[in-house]
């Protein structure tokens, strides 16, 4: 009897991703000229120059706070695919065992077994894939926590300097 081919031996999910560039979400995005359009250079006491310098900053923050999710996501749906692969496998082995020769207590003990192996994997993967996932979304909030307390501080002085 031939074997078929498992269609989820060539699975790369880091393909889903290979032509995401979070980089280019906001290349359009001109706060400079969007202030020129509603005449914002005009108003009194504001710095637009300050502002869209700060805003250029938290767009630059947020670009780079999205690039880190991304590479996260993508290093995690890769260790998903080769999760799903391990198990498939070790599946496959174990029905082949399974279907060998012995008592059917002996298949009934290395079935146990099998899924207790199963359970602690199951176990061990689930908690890799979370703290990936922590690790990933801690970083980009790390990058987004630092840029939104920069951006307060920016904002304290330019209060200062209108007030003087």
């Amino acid at each position: 009897m031939a074997e078929k081919p498992n269609p989820f031996m060539n699975f790369d999910p880091t393909k889903m991703f290979k032509d995401f560039d979070p980089s280019k979400m906001f290349k359009d995005f001109d706060l400079a000229k969007m202030a020129q359009e509603f005449k914002m250079n005009g108003a009194p006491n504001v710095d637009m120059q300050a502002v869209v310098a700060s805003q250029k900053r938290n767009m630059e923050a947020l670009t780079a706070a999205n690039q880190l999710a991304a590479e996260g996501f993508q290093a995690l749906a890769k260790r998903q695919g080769e999760i799903v692969r391990s198990t498939i496998e070790e599946t496959t082995k174990m029905m082949k065992e399974l279907m060998g020769q012995g008592s059917p207590e002996d298949k009934a003990t290395r079935q146990t077994d099998f899924a207790k192996e199963a359970f602690e994997r199951g176990i061990s993967h689930s908690r890799e894939l979370v703290e990936m996932m922590a690790k990933a979304q801690g970083e980009a909030l790390d990058v987004i926590n630092k840029r939104v307390a920069e951006s307060l501080e920016e904002l304290k002085g330019m209060i200062r300097k209108r007030a003087a």
